[in-house]
Order: C-alpha cells, then sequence, then structure tokens
C-alpha cells in the first residue's frame, strides 16, 4: 500500500478521502487539467449522470432531485480542477506525470516535498462525494468545476452559462471554517519585458552569487497581509545597497515561480571589482541582520548569502543598465498597499513582485495586484508600471477581473449564516476576502446568480507547506450535505 493511501485510511466520509486520493494522482498544473477532465468525465459516465464540457474545458455534472426535493430549485456547487504546484528546491518532483505523495501529519493532511492541491482538490472531493451519498438530500444539483482558476481565472471567464441553470451557488474554494464569503478583490497582472543587452565584463572583475531564501512564501492574496519577506525584494535590496558603493554588472536574476505565490527563492550572479570585495561580505552580513530583525516575527529564517566564484566570465548587463534595472525593482510596490475602510481588517488593495526571470536574452518580471475597489486596482498596477518602465522596460497590462461585491441583502449569505448558527451552534463571520475567487466572474455572467464561499482550513496554500485540516474538513462536509438538505 502507498504511503499516499496510508495517509487517509480510516478517515471519513471515507468516499471524500477517497476522491481526495485520486485527485491527488493525477497531475493538474494550471493549464494540464486534461487528465482531471477525462476522470471527472468517467465518474459521470460511471453514476450515470447527465454531463457538460464547454469550450474552454470546464466541466459541468448534474444530479436529480431527492425524491420529495424535485421542487426545490437547483443549486451550483463549484470549485476549480486546477492547483499551484511548488515543491522544495531538492525535490526531483515531475508535475507534469508524478502524483502528489499524500503524508498524514496529525490531524492534518499535507504532501511530501510539494504543494498539496488541497486548493482547490478539496472542492471536488466534497461534491464527488456529495453526488455519491445516498443519504444526502437534496434539490436539483450542478456541479462545476473550472479550469485555470490559479493563473488568470481562465474557467469562469470562458464558462458557458447556457449550461447554468442555477441561481443560487456555493462556492467551496474558501480556506478557513466557520467563515463565509460574501465578497472578493479584483485583480490584474503587470508584464515587463527589458531587453538584457549582454557585454564582457572587464578583466580583474570578481564573478559573485547571491541567494536569498528559507521564506515561508504563501497565497498573494489570503497571506499578503502577514508581512512576509519577498525574496526578489529582498534580492533587489541587497543588489542596490551593494552598487552604492561599487559598480556591479547582473549576469542573471531569477526569483519566483507563479503570479500568486510571494516568491520564497531568488537567484543572482553578478560582477564586481576585485576592489569590492570586502565591502560585498560587509553589505550582506549587514543586510542579513537586518533582515532577521525586520521578519523574525514573520519569516524567521530569512536569509541572504553570497559567495565569490573567482574571475568573473561570461557576459552580463553593463553597469548603468543593471542599476536601473535594480532599482526599478527595489522601488516596485509590494505587499499591503491599504487597508478597507468598510470592512474592518480586510487587505483592500495590495500587490505582490511575484517573478523575475531570464530568457531569451531579456528579463521579464510579472506582478499582480489586487482591490476590492477597481480604482485603486487600477492605480497601483499603474504605480508598478511606472517603476518598471524606469529600468526601459516594455510594458503589458493583462488579465484583469472585477471584483465580487459584497451584497447585505444576499437571500443565500442570509440562509447560510442562519442554517450556520442552528448547526454548529455559534454564529460565523460573514465577511470578504482579499484573495480572488470566481463568484464574482461567474455571478457576472449569469444574471440572478446568489453565490457565497465556504471552505475547511487550510494552511499555506500555494506552498510546500500547505497542510488540510482533517477535522475540519470532516466538519465542512457534514455542513454542506445539511445546507442542501434545508435550503429552499
Amino acid at each position: 500500500m502507498s504511503s499516499s493511501l496510508d495517509a487517509i485510511k480510516g478517515l471519513r466520509p471515507a468516499n471524500l478521502w477517497t476522491y481526495f486520493y485520486q485527485l491527488s494522482q493525477i497531475p493538474r498544473e494550471s493549464g494540464n487539467e486534461a487528465g482531471v477532465r477525462h476522470w471527472l468525465v468517467a465518474f459521470a459516465q460511471e453514476h450515470g449522470l447527465r454531463h457538460a464540457v464547454d469550450s474552454v474545458g470546464n466541466v459541468i455534472i448534474y444530479k436529480e432531485a431527492s425524491k420529495g426535493y424535485e421542487a426545490v430549485p437547483p443549486v451550483a456547487l463549484q470549485g476549480h480542477m486546477d492547483m499551484v504546484c511548488v515543491k522544495t528546491q531538492e525535490s526531483t518532483h515531475d508535475f507534469l506525470k508524478d502524483p502528489i505523495e499524500l503524508v498524514r501529519d496529525g490531524d492534518f493532511i499535507r504532501a511530501k516535498d510539494t504543494s498539496l492541491g488541497g486548493d482547490n482538490g478539496i472542492a471536488v472531493a466534497m461534491i464527488l462525494d456529495i453526488f455519491t451519498d445516498p443519504s444526502v438530500k437534496h434539490g436539483p444539483l450542478e456541479a462545476i468545476f473550472t479550469v485555470s482558476e490559479e493563473t488568470g481565472l481562465t474557467g469562469a471567464f470562458g464558462l458557458d452559462e447556457s449550461l447554468i441553470s442555477s441561481r443560487r451557488m456555493l462556492n467551496l474554494d474558501s480556506e478557513e471554517e466557520g467563515i463565509i464569503y460574501i465578497g472578493c478583490a479584483g485583480g490584474i497582472e503587470v508584464d515587463a519585458t527589458l531587453k538584457a543587452t549582454l557585454v564582457q565584463a572587464p578583466s580583474r572583475w570578481e564573478s559573485w552569487s547571491l541567494r536569498v531564501d528559507g521564506l515561508l512564501g504563501g497565497h498573494s492574496g489570503a497571506e499578503i497581509h502577514k508581512q512576509r519577506a519577498n525574496a526578489i525584494k529582498l534580492a533587489a535590496r541587497t543588489l542596490h545597497v551593494i552598487q552604492q558603493d561599487s559598480p556591479i554588472m547582473l549576469a542573471s536574476l531569477q526569483g519566483g515561480t507563479k503570479r500568486n505565490v510571494i516568491p520564497s527563492l531568488c537567484d543572482a550572479v553578478f560582477f564586481a571589482p576585485k576592489e569590492a570585495h570586502a565591502d560585498i561580505e560587509a553589505h550582506v552580513a549587514s543586510l542579513q541582520k537586518a533582515f532577521a530583525k525586520e521578519y523574525g516575527v514573520s519569516d524567521p529564517h530569512a536569509s541572504v548569502t553570497v559567495s565569490c566564484q573567482g574571475t568573473a566570465k561570461g557576459l552580463a548587463m553593463e553597469v548603468e543598465r543593471t542599476e536601473r534595472f535594480v532599482d526599478s525593482l527595489y522601488i516596485a510596490p509590494h505587499g499591503v498597499d491599504a487597508m478597507s475602510m468598510t470592512i474592518p481588517g480586510i487587505v483592500e488593495t495590495s500587490s505582490n513582485l511575484a517573478i523575475v526571470t531570464l530568457e531569451d536574452g531579456a528579463y521579464h518580471v510579472v506582478s499582480s495586484h489586487r482591490s476590492s475597489v477597481m480604482s485603486a486596482r487600477d492605480d497601483v498596477a499603474a504605480r508598478m508600471g511606472v517603476a518598471l518602465a524606469t529600468s526601459g522596460a516594455n510594458l503589458r497590462f493583462s488579465g484583469a477581473y472585477p471584483s465580487w461585491t459584497p451584497d447585505p441583502s444576499s437571500k443565500m449569505a442570509s440562509f447560510c449564516a442562519k442554517a450556520y448558527e442552528r448547526i454548529e451552534g455559534k454564529k460565523p463571520v460573514v465577511t470578504a476576502i482579499h484573495a480572488g475567487l470566481e463568484c464574482g466572474i461567474i455571478n457576472s455572467k449569469i444574471p440572478g446568480m446568489d453565490s457565497v464561499s465556504l471552505g475547511p482550513d487550510l494552511f499555506g496554500v500555494h506552498s510546500v507547506n500547505e497542510r488540510l485540516s482533517i477535522p475540519s474538513t470532516e466538519r465542512t462536509s457534514s455542513l454542506v450535505k445539511q445546507l442542501l438538505a434545508i435550503i429552499r
């Protein structure tokens, strides 16, 4: 028996965890959902359920009402097929072909050396369990499984609304039990491209390797308020400090993996005069102490190191161009920009300087920006553009999606809040989230759609530290089943 099967042995509901295990065996990085799609279609066929696949690859599965519930208006259950794929530096995992290896860790399920895919695999598993549990009483159900949520909400934007008759929806893509979300931020992406004009380093210069690592990273929406360090920003700050005392030439800079993940690792290679050797080491040692103090609570293992590789060999960007590029990253916005004035404790606007790569002779920088206020979203993205343009980079703004504006009169929210209190014996928190959810897009495409979002406790999503609470999942599954039995 594999360790993945051992991890779910004895867990309840058994079907839910079996489906979660099966899903974990299918590669499903954003844009590579074909395997999951075939699996879902096979599930529908096996259980005699009507199903459809729309033009972008979303899967919709329909289940008829339980006996006596035929007159209940239909309800949609919604989650996304894809996952964010990240792994440890030592891992040899291939996300194109290798299964996720599940590990039981006390009351949690996590993955060995990779992200888990609980976001949003647990929603898929919960829905399939509901569709095959004969004890669940419900009206007509529509399961909406979308593609490429993590890379631009592609599935939600492309959803064929003619396939959906429901006007009430439970989105199961939230990560905190006891919280019912009725709104989320909108977002936009800024992509910058800077041609890396390379020249030979002068003689008597040295080559240096710079690494920033040990960071926690995390979800750029749900965890941006935790003020964790950004590896690209720390690398840029380090290079900026070094070049105040010495010219440097940047040979490479690589950091970040996904637009919605706070980067936890960044590597750079740069050249500098031999006379700067002692100053470089001193600057980095000083910055290591500063980072340890600044991020001692939010990112206690933050580390910046350099090592001299001997005489500089190869090509690098000329000094002036290096300086402008480094400084553009140094001044680029990252983190919380504004807190909400209408919902206390919620981030209104933020930025994530997400990725920098050197490919095909050019540096490519990707950043994502979120806000519940569209003008603020566009403003912070414009400021990022201005910062990156100081390096001479070309800019592209893309992937804009709307916010989901909270509706205090939502009947679905009112029903779920009252039902939660009756079932759990305590009031839920009804609020909005800074992360992007598909509800806003689906609501805008289907007139009259009334949505809420909920889910079990998930921690460290979009990172190798992702873990899913077992008891919270069991409680949330039971809650959704009970909601379906009483919704009218």
